[in-house]
């Protein structure tokens, strides 16, 4: 496997590439004034499965050049192209809440469908949609990063009380909560716009017998975790930490979190960002692995992927 990474994500590429066995390149993105990309790809791809490695925190910014990244490695000679995006964006909007709104994320997965032969992804924001699956027309392998965040909990505070924002997190906080060994909670959420929401604290005893530490898979405007650490401050708890999987944060959000009072936050880098401090390499190669091994291939140390139904039709 040749392991092709977007320039942002080198670090966690320097990590992937020797446990999976893949020769690690990096692309060339050219900006032009105007705005349009030029993507260049380095060296022979003749027969080669290909990764590409980016994740989409801004997909609207990466979609053309993962396009033309994608169709460029098939000109070049390439056997199969996959994406790794350890974030993947465009999962929200599940369903239409209002008249004429795209349901954007079947819509996405058939976009990235048509450019990709695989997809790998980390913890991805699913709520109505049971499995990647059910969207994506192309295979689909969900990393978990539950034992990581739980195993970093353990080693860090071993007198963690978690606590989901909201009853989306439930999912993450009690499945980490159970790993690590620790109570956890729920707390309740209102939302009224994107930056404007209120959160409740529920009155438990665990609350005051541990550290705080505020789970969610996402942190984007940040106002929800801010929001709970300023209401479980007032609550009398110690300072909260906050653990999320993937660092969005929008234009100020990490600075209102800690602004509203948190201890400290950290992430994984599934998104780089100065808070990463949980690597999420190890289960990414995992599920690689398991990807591989579901598309009836033979064992091997290195993943390597099914050819395309147009090739199985040949054999």
């Amino acid at each position: 496997m040749i392991l092709v990474t977007f320039p942002e994500m080198r670090p966690l590429a320097e990590d992937l590439a020797p446990a999976i066995g893949a020769d690690l390149r990096e692309l060339d993105w050219h900006r032009f004034p105007d705005g349009e990309s030029l993507i260049s790809l380095p060296g022979k791809l003749d027969g080669a499965d290909v990764a590409l490695l980016a994740t989409l925190r801004d997909p609207d910014r990466l979609a053309l050049p993962l396009r033309f990244a994608a169709a460029t490695a098939r000109e070049m000679g390439a056997r199969r192209v996959g994406l790794i995006a350890p974030y993947l964006g465009y999962m929200r909007q599940d369903r239409r809440f209002e008249a004429g709104q795209a349901v954007s994320a079947p819509l996405f997965a058939q976009f990235l469908g048509q450019s990709f032969d695989w997809l790998v992804t980390v913890d991805p924001h699913l709520h109505r949609i049971a499995r990647l699956d059910d969207v994506f027309p192309i295979p689909a392998m969900r990393a978990v990063s539950a034992p990581l965040l739980a195993s970093w909990i353990e080693t860090n505070l071993p007198d963690a009380v978690l606590l989901g924002p909201d009853s989306e997190s439930q999912q993450w906080v009690a499945e980490v909560a159970r790993l690590a060994g620790r109570p956890h909670e729920v707390l309740r959420k209102v939302r009224s716009g994107d930056r404007s929401v209120d959160v409740s604290v529920p009155e438990s005893a665990a609350l005051q017998s541990g550290t705080p530490v505020i789970l969610d898979d996402i942190a984007s405007s940040g106002t929800t975790m801010a929001r709970a650490v300023e209401r479980l401050l007032d609550a009398g708890t110690p300072a909260p930490v906050c653990l999320v999987i993937h660092a969005v944060f929008a234009d100020g959000a990490h600075d209102a979190i800690l602004s509203a009072g948190a201890a400290r936050v950290v992430s994984t880098d599934t998104i780089p960002h100065s808070t990463n401090a949980i690597g999420i390499a190890g289960v990414l190669t995992d599920a690689l692995r398991s990807l591989a091994a579901g598309l009836d291939l033979p064992a091997a140390g290195t993943p390597r992927l099914a050819p395309n139904p147009a090739e199985r039709t040949s054999e």
